[in-house]
């Protein structure tokens, strides 16, 4: 049971990780999108934001246990395999990335209007009003992501139970089948222990950032 529980803790950390990675790059571009083409944004585009936010607000409303069934076939395309945690990684991604694209829209709209302004004024070009907004709003942002991880953690642990592996599914195939209920506690624990750890380095990653910003 050791053996199986450290190995399933790695298999859902490293799916958490680089469906985390691969969601935050894919998704903050996708914010950024949104922000830049609203209507008072600095490149200003109707269809371009009315197109984005239409799929974005499509895939956040796919549960993702049906998600999953549909992407699927894409993980066997992209990774070679339908099963295990390199395949979960692709559906993974795929729903965190439309709640990171409303979370840097959401975070950088909140970025005070004078300061982009101000940047305006004295002949800054887009890309650095971009990275204005981001340091500003890194924060709210660093906030967002940690949510989006403590729920990729829940969403691996669903994966798990069809084929993922990871934590979700020891708690599944040695715990609840087996009526080892000890067993199936023992990878919730973890799973629990995780999401904590995530919140705590995002709270004091934020504050501290938070210290820098108000210097």
């Amino acid at each position: 049971m050791t053996n199986s529980l450290i190995k399933a803790s790695f298999q859902t950390i490293y799916m958490v990780f680089f469906s985390s990675l691969l969601s935050i790059i894919i998704g903050g571009f996708l914010g950024v999108i949104l922000v830049i083409t609203d209507k008072n944004g600095i490149k200003s585009n109707k269809f371009v934001y009315s197109i984005l936010s239409f799929i974005v607000n499509i895939f956040r409303s796919v549960p993702f246990l049906i998600l999953i069934v549909y992407i699927l076939p894409v993980s066997k395309v992209l990774t070679g395999k339908m099963i295990g945690p390199t395949a979960a990684i692709i559906p993974l991604t795929v729903s965190a990335v439309p709640f990171v694209a409303r979370i840097f829209e959401n975070a950088l709209k909140e970025v005070d209007s004078g300061t982009i302004e101000a940047s305006i004024s004295i002949g800054s070009s887009d890309f650095e009003i971009i990275k204005i907004m981001l340091s500003e709003s890194l924060p709210t942002l660093v906030n967002g992501i940690t949510l989006t991880i403590i729920n990729l953690i829940g969403y691996s642990a669903m994966a798990g139970t069809i084929g993922a592996q990871g934590l979700g599914d020891l708690a599944i195939t040695y715990g609840y089948h087996r009526f080892k209920y000890l067993e199936m506690t023992i990878p919730v624990i973890i799973i629990i222990l995780l999401v904590q750890i995530v919140q705590i380095l995002g709270n004091l990653i934020s504050k501290k950032i938070n210290k820098k910003l108000n210097v």
